[in-house]
């Protein structure tokens, strides 16, 4: 009879368990939904919202209550802020500003998804999902998105509160949480745990006020528990950021010291403050949520006038490394005065910059036969790289004096610009068209067949062949160099056809491979085209500056 009784009891717990479980994997999932449908519905016009709206900490308090309260995840803000952060486009202390905005909407939010309102829930699902169903553009799907996740939340809290009334007689539970009770740094580190792995801390200040609910906490261990999920709350952003750059990780890690020293303080109060809230909020729940509007409210008032202080603290601790960006090599300023000296170092950092296209060309063949994340982050560097030394070519050029220059010289800027303008074109192909090309074939784990793999890498090489013969004929201006890197064209164009053709017969055949790559096949070859056009075009400004063009078409030699 005995074993019996213990068989149910263990079934019993486990069913409670399951339940719970299952209550807060619904909840962090309704909490994705309103994020990712918000930020799919308005994502550019609230990045660009919260760059341009924060002209002081006041104003930057405010978008950071808004589009927390919008997006249901301080998390989400606090990322999306360091990386304006990173770029540039908002200061350290406009952007902890933001932060502290954040903190303080997501208890907002915990406020009003406390609420008795689970006949809400029905309500907003069956509204998500016919705004969902019925939408044809990104926007309303990305609102009824957000409808649906807000009620499939709401939902889960109903789940989890009739979870845990089991819980309230179950001497284990109650033994675990007394002795937390009796040991506050455990239970800070406990939920700030708790918040780390739900990547919320939402979600787990909503189950501490269910358990004040259930008089399953008392009022001290309650607000050691907020304190924790505060805390815990800070690290994903920290993680999320890190390789965003320094001004990025200043950010985060600022805003997880202002939380820690805030959790610190709240567990050596909680003592003296705890039976102050138990008087004015008889119930535990009610406490841990005032508690939680309290501690952002606090942090708020309390740093929000030393932001500037602390912005310059953590710049001091985390000085900005050593440069690490490529940046032109042969640009000598020294030189401006001499066009003869300067023209010549243009050409060879514009040489520089073609060697870097063939790198991201290489890269990008690795990227399409493998399915590393890493080597299409390696393109995205490669593809700044070129465009920030493009531009100081830019730069450099239209610095020196055109007044000074003869009709060769000035030919020859235009020769270094047009050129620099193409490697520049051929980057931004590479990083919008092929990378995205070789994610989409990562995404959807697709591999081509061996012949068009095969023809893919033929059109790679003879690229690459085609490129060497460009930084040639821009180095020497060699004419017969210029004719043959011109008459490259017919060749690109038959390896087009003909791969195309050997394409859509194996579509015809109804290959597996084929018809799954079938797009990323013809738009690769596309994208390849449009490279070698970028490349071929150096030999026209040179070939008609030597004569040798007709208006329509390439001279023969014995015309020249």
């Amino acid at each position: 009879m005995q074993s019996t009784c213990w068989k149910v009891d263990k079934i019993s717990s486990t069913l409670i368990l399951i339940n719970l479980l299952g209550a807060g994997a619904l909840l962090l999932w309704g909490l994705r939904m309103i994020k990712t449908g918000m930020l799919r519905a308005f994502g550019a016009s609230l990045r660009h919202w919260i760059g341009k709206s924060t002209g002081n900490r006041f104003s930057a308090v405010g978008v950071g209550v808004l589009a927390t309260i919008a997006v249901q995840s301080s998390t989400a803000t606090a990322v999306i802020t360091a990386s304006f952060a990173a770029r540039d486009l908002v200061s350290g202390m406009m952007a902890q500003a933001i932060i502290l905005g954040a903190n303080f909407g997501t208890s907002i939010a915990a406020y009003f998804l406390s609420l008795e309102l689970s006949w809400l829930s029905p309500v907003l699902i069956l509204c998500g999902v016919i705004t969902f169903s019925n939408s044809s553009y990104a926007m309303g799907k990305g609102i009824g998105r957000a409808i649906l996740g807000l009620g499939l939340m709401l939902l889960a809290l109903s789940l989890m509160g009739q979870a845990t009334e089991p819980v309230r007689t179950s001497e284990a539970v109650i033994s675990v949480l007394f002795h937390l009770g009796n040991a506050p740094a455990f239970a800070l580190l406990f939920a700030t745990g708790l918040a780390f792995l739900a990547s919320s801390s939402l979600a787990v200040v909503l189950f501490v006020v269910l358990l004040g609910q259930a008089n399953i906490v008392t009022a001290e261990l309650a607000l050691v528990l907020v304190a924790g999920a505060n805390l815990g709350g800070a690290i994903p952003p920290y993680l999320a950021v890190y390789s965003e750059g320094v001004q990025a990780r200043r950010l985060a890690v600022t805003n997880l010291a202002i939380r820690a020293a805030g959790a610190i303080a709240l567990t050596v109060l909680s003592g003296l403050i705890a039976p102050r809230m138990a008087q004015l909020w008889p119930d535990t729940g009610t406490v841990a949520l005032v508690a939680h509007i309290g501690f952002s409210t606090v942090l708020l008032v309390v740093f929000l006038p030393f932001l500037g202080p602390l912005a310059r603290l953590a710049e001091m601790l985390m000085p900005q490394p050593a440069e690490t960006r490529v940046m032109p090599r042969y640009l000598d300023e020294s030189a401006l005065s001499t066009p003869v000296l300067a023209l010549s170092a243009a050409a060879r950092e514009t040489l520089r910059l073609g060697d870097m296209v063939r790198d991201m060309l290489e890269t990008s063949m690795i990227a399409l036969k493998s399915s590393d994340p890493a080597v299409r982050t390696q393109l995205s560097d490669l593809e700044d790289d070129i465009d920030r030394v493009h531009s100081e070519i830019k730069l450099y050029l239209s610095r020196l004096g055109r007044e000074e220059l003869d009709d060769a010289d000035t030919r020859r800027a235009t020769e270094i610009m047009s050129y620099a303008v193409n490697l520049e074109h051929i980057g931004d192909i590479i990083d919008n068209g092929l990378s995205e090309l070789a994610a989409k074939k990562a995404k959807r784990k697709l591999s081509f067949s061996s012949e068009g793999m095969a023809e893919i890498v033929q059109f790679y090489d003879r690229t690459l062949e085609i490129l060497q013969v460009a930084q040639s004929v821009f180095l020497s201006r060699d004419l017969n160099l210029a004719r043959q890197l011109v008459s490259y064209k017919s060749d690109v164009r038959r390896l087009e056809t003909e791969s195309a053709e050997r394409h859509l017969k194996r579509l015809k055949e109804q290959r597996t491979e084929t018809v799954e790559t079938s797009g990323l096949h013809l738009d690769i070859l596309r994208d390849l085209k449009r490279v070698n056009a970028h490349l071929i075009s150096v030999a026209y400004p040179i070939l008609d500056d030597l004569g040798a063009l007709r208006e329509t078409r390439l001279r023969s030699n014995h015309e020249s």
